[in-house]
């Protein structure tokens, strides 16, 4: 399964419940690059922050550091950390807007987009693809629709 992550509370909620229920399946956070700090945090098996600075689209996942008990919850119930850029987010809300007729924000558009860049590779595997959250700005939505940004 793959969860879009920002402080970790999606991925802590439903990684809780499946490793209660289905523990045999493995849940990914997926956040943008450089603002990867569950992952890095999974990684190092402690809380670690992002440097400050950077930028991406995905706005509702820029959390410079996972929460305490979030990351509690996590360490011992997530897998491996993915990251996606930008253009890969663009891309994703345009496919689930094109496939599934889901308005995306990009931050909740950050799984699929692991699922489609190649990031997570699917191939011979289940893989259910948590989309979440669709505030996002007119403009943004039209440029990943392949419109001009308004």
């Amino acid at each position: 399964m793959l969860v879009p992550c920002g402080g970790g509370g999606l991925a802590a909620g439903i990684s809780t419940a499946l490793a209660a229920l289905m523990p045999a399946v493995r849940v990914h956070p997926v956040e943008p690059v450089g603002f990867d700090s569950t992952g890095r945090s999974l990684k190092a098996g402690e809380i670690r922050a992002v440097p400050a600075g950077g930028d991406s689209i995905c706005d509702s996942l820029l959390a410079p550091k996972p929460g305490t008990l979030t990351f509690a919850m996590n360490s011992a119930t997530l897998s491996g950390g993915l990251t996606i850029d930008d253009a890969a987010a663009l891309q994703a809300m345009a496919t689930a807007f094109d496939a599934f007729k889901l308005v995306a924000e990009p931050g909740g558009a950050a799984a699929l987009a692991a699922a489609l860049s190649g990031a997570f590779d699917v191939r011979g595997k289940t893989v259910v693809v948590v989309c979440s959250g669709g505030n996002v700005d007119a403009g943004l939505f039209v440029r990943a629709l392949g419109g001009p940004a308004g």
